[in-house]
């Protein structure tokens, strides 16, 4: 199951809609920000049970 969510460019300052899909358990992958296409690193959290608890966007440097 995917879960949308809204994160924040750490670049340009953006707000923008990223999927996530929780069923593997937590993970981190790289996006490219759709307004200024620098790379994010997010980082997907789940909670002890499996379900979507967040997506955090970073920097990758």
């Amino acid at each position: 199951m995917l879960d949308s969510t809204f994160v924040r460019c750490p670049f340009c300052g953006e707000r923008f809609e990223a999927l996530a899909d929780a069923s593997g358990g937590e993970a981190e992958y790289i996006e490219d920000c759709p307004v200024c296409c620098r790379p994010i690193t997010l980082h997907l959290r789940t909670g002890s049970d499996g379900e979507f608890e967040g997506l955090d966007a970073d920097r990758d440097e």
